[in-house]
């Protein structure tokens, strides 16, 4: 069990996809999102193994709930500042989470 305190110290936040590129060095196949979560935190850049279920070309302007306070992680020449949340389907490929409704960038989940 987590207390409330450890829940808030977690900030998921949504953004907006505005780039997305091919990541040939990932070990598993990945995409590199440039993510826009709003005016307080800017554009954040994030490796996400979600290849098997999404094309780039309808990543962009979908919206995603990502964990944007953990330290930035380096994957192969790349730093991911973010990491983007989803569940894995029933293969083992990531679902994005997502805002049921269009949110403003930056919203934290409360």
């Amino acid at each position: 069990m987590i207390t409330w305190d450890d829940f808030e110290a977690v900030e998921l936040r949504v953004g907006t996809i505005l780039k997305v590129e091919d990541f040939p060095k990932a070990r598993k196949p990945a995409y590199q999102l440039l993510i826009d979560f709003g005016p307080e935190l800017g554009q954040k850049r994030s490796s996400a193994q979600i290849t098997a279920l999404y094309s780039k070309e309808e990543l962009i302007g979908k919206q995603v709930i990502a964990v944007t306070n953990f330290p930035p992680r380096q994957i192969a020449n790349f730093f991911s500042e973010v990491l983007v949340t989803g569940f894995a389907d029933e293969n083992g490929h990531i679902v994005l989470s997502q805002p049921e409704r269009i949110v403003p960038n930056g919203a934290r989940l409360i």
